[in-house]
C-alpha cells in the first residue's frame, strides 16, 4: 500500500473541515469545481505573485505547468539550489515522516547560509490573516523534517493603502509582516493536526459533515458545499436560517431541531433572524405602513434610480486609484419626472481600454438634473463610488457630492424590516426582494445575472483578447440588459412600495408606473 502524502492545500482543507479532505481524497465529484469567478481569483492572486517576487534579486523559478512536472519538482527544486540558486520561487520540498509523508510548495526561500533560509508566504489579501499563519506552519514543519532550517518566517501581502501614479511601484503596492513567532507558537498543534489529518484520509468513511465542525473561515464556503451535497427539502429548514452562525447550527442540531418555526423563543437570534422567523410563522408578510408611507413621502420628484457596474483589479489599471477600489465603467438610469409621467431610461456603458471616468461623467451630469431623488440599492457602495471619482476628478467633485446628498437607499425598507417577506429567506438583496414582488422579472435567465461575473467579464473583454469582436459585442449587450435590469428591478420595487402608501394595505393589483416599458426593455 502506498504512504499517504499529505499536501499543503489538503492539509488547509482539512483545517477548514475535516470531511472537505476526505471527499478530495475519496469521492472528488462531490466538490464543486473552480467557477470562473474563483478563477478569476486565483488569476489575480498569480498577478500579484509576480509583483512582490520583484522585492527579491537573482530569484530563480522552479514552479509546473503539468502533473509531470509536478511529480519532478522536488528532483529539480535541488538542482536549482545545488546549482548556486540563492533565492527560490516555487519549489517544492517533501519530508519523510515514517508511516506518511508531507510536502509542499513554497512562495519564496531566500538562503541564509547552508541549508538555512528565510521563507516568505505571497498573499493577495490586504493583511495577514490566521490561515496563512497555519499554512506556514505547516511549510515549516515540512522543510524542517526535510533537514533544513528555518530563521524567519513572513507574509509579503498587497498594501491598499497605496494609490498608483505612473508605473507600478513594488515596494508601495507590497508589505511585509514578520510572523515567525506566530509560527513558531503554532508548530506543536500543526504535527497533531497532520497526524489527524492522514488518519481522516485513512478512515472508511466520510467524517460528520454538518457545517458546524467548520473552522478557520470556511464555514460558509462549506455550509454551501454541504447544501448542494445533501440537499434540503424544506426551504424553511434551520440551514436557510439567514446569518446562521456555526454556533447557532450546531446548538439547533442538538436540539434535534430541524424547521425555522421551531426555533424556541428564548433563542439567541440576530434581529433579522427574529424577522425572519416571525414572517416564516405567520406565513404572510410583515409590513410598517407607517414608515414605508414616511419614507415614500420624503422622496422628491423626479426620481431617479440609478445602478454603477465597476473594474476592480489588485493592479490598479489607472493613475489615483487603490488595490481593489471599485471604479465604475457602467451605469443605468431609469427616471420617473412625476408621479404619471412615462418611465424613461439612459445608459452609459465604457468600452475601450481607457480611464471611463471622463466620458462617464460628463454624461452621468448631463443624464441627472440638479434635483430630485437618487435611489440606490445599498448607498454605501455607490457613495463610495461617488468619492472616489470625485477624488480623481475634481472637477466634478461638487457634482458628485450633490449626487451623494440626493441618495435614497431603497434597500432601507426591506433592510430594517419594515416589509418582511418569509421568502425573502432573511435577506434584502435585491436577488432575494425582486422575485417576491415582482415574480415576472429574474435574473436566472439572463446571461449575466450577478455584479461578480459583469466585472469579469467585462475586463476579460476589455482587457483581453479572449473574446472575438462578435464575442465582445454580445457581451456589452449582456452588460446593458443585466444593468438595466438592476434599476428596472428597482422600478418595480418602488412602484410596490408607492401602492403601499397610496392604498394603506398591500393588497396591490394595479401598477402605477407605465406598462410598456416591459415591452420596450432589453430582457
Amino acid at each position: 500500500m502506498n504512504k499517504i502524502q499529505l499536501s499543503k492545500s489538503e492539509y488547509i482543507m482539512f483545517l477548514k473541515h475535516p470531511a472537505w479532505l476526505w471527499l478530495k481524497r475519496h469521492d472528488k465529484k462531490k466538490l464543486p469545481e473552480p467557477d470562473a469567478n474563483l478563477q478569476a481569483m486565483f488569476d489575480a492572486g498569480n498577478l500579484f505573485e509576480g509583483y512582490a517576487e520583484k522585492r527579491f534579486e537573482n530569484i530563480t523559478r522552479v514552479g509546473f505547468e503539468n502533473y509531470q512536472q509536478y511529480l519532478d519538482m522536488p528532483a529539480r527544486t535541488q538542482q536549482a539550489l545545488s546549482g548556486g540558486a540563492t533565492v527560490l520561487s516555487q519549489g517544492r520540498f517533501e519530508a519523510d515522516m515514517g508511516e506518511y509523508s508531507i510536502t509542499c510548495i513554497v512562495d519564496v526561500i531566500e538562503k541564509v547560509e547552508d541549508k538555512t533560509f528565510d521563507l516568505y508566504e505571497i498573499k493577495s489579501s490586504t493583511k495577514v490573516k490566521p490561515d496563512h499563519i497555519e499554512d506556514l506552519a505547516f511549510q515549516v514543519l515540512v522543510l524542517e523534517g526535510a533537514g533544513y532550517s528555518v530563521r524567519n518566517v513572513s507574509v509579503i501581502y498587497c498594501d491598499n493603502s497605496y494609490v498608483r501614479h505612473g508605473d507600478i511601484d513594488t515596494d508601495k503596492l507590497t508589505a511585509s509582516e514578520d510572523v515567525t513567532t506566530q509560527v513558531r507558537s503554532k508548530l506543536e498543534s500543526t504535527k497533531r493536526n497532520v497526524v489527524s489529518a492522514v488518519n481522516t484520509v485513512s478512515q472508511p468513511d466520510v467524517p460528520d459533515m454538518t457545517p458546524r465542525r467548520a473552522k478557520l473561515g470556511g464555514y460558509r464556503e462549506w455550509l454551501d458545499i454541504f447544501l448542494s451535497i445533501n440537499p434540503v427539502d424544506d426551504k424553511y429548514s434551520i440551514y436557510n436560517l439567514a446569518q446562521i452562525s456555526a454556533e447557532q447550527l450546531g446548538n439547533l442540531e442538538d436540539m434535534h431541531i430541524g424547521t425555522i418555526v421551531d426555533i424556541p423563543d428564548d433563542f439567541h437570534l440576530k434581529p433579522v433572524q427574529k424577522r425572519q422567523i416571525e414572517a416564516t410563522r405567520l406565513g404572510e408578510p410583515i409590513v410598517d405602513i407607517n414608515k414605508i408611507t414616511k419614507f415614500i413621502n420624503n422622496l422628491e420628484y423626479p426620481v431617479y434610480f440609478l445602478d454603477y457596474e465597476t473594474l476592480a483589479s489588485i493592479i490598479p489599471p489607472f493613475d489615483g486609484l487603490r488595490p481593489y477600489q471599485q471604479l465604475p465603467f457602467q451605469y443605468s438610469l431609469h427616471i420617473l419626472r412625476a408621479p404619471e409621467a412615462d418611465l424613461e431610461h439612459v445608459e452609459f456603458l465604457h468600452t475601450l481600454e481607457t480611464n471611463p471616468l471622463p466620458d462617464l461623467l460628463s454624461q452621468l451630469q448631463n443624464d441627472i438634473g440638479e434635483s430630485g431623488s437618487i435611489l440606490v440599492w445599498y448607498e454605501g457602495f455607490e457613495k463610495s463610488c461617488n468619492d472616489l471619482m470625485a477624488s480623481m476628478m475634481p472637477e466634478y467633485k461638487d457634482f458628485l457630492i450633490s449626487v451623494n446628498e440626493r441618495i435614497v437607499d431603497l434597500m432601507i425598507p426591506f433592510q430594517k424590516g419594515w416589509y418582511v417577506d418569509k421568502d425573502f429567506m432573511g435577506s434584502a438583496s435585491i436577488k432575494n426582494v425582486l422575485p417576491v414582488i415582482a415574480p415576472e422579472l429574474s435574473y436566472k435567465d439572463m446571461d449575466i445575472s450577478e455584479g461578480a461575473t459583469a466585472q469579469r467579464l467585462w475586463m476579460e473583454a476589455v482587457y483581453t483578447d479572449k473574446n472575438s469582436e462578435a464575442e465582445k459585442t454580445k457581451l456589452m449587450e449582456s452588460l446593458r440588459a443585466y444593468c438595466e435590469l438592476d434599476t428596472y428591478a428597482m422600478v418595480k420595487i418602488f412602484e410596490f412600495l408607492l401602492a403601499i402608501n397610496q392604498s394603506g394595505s398591500i393588497n396591490i393589483k394595479d401598477t402605477v408606473i407605465n406598462k410598456d416599458f416591459e415591452q420596450q426593455s432589453l430582457f
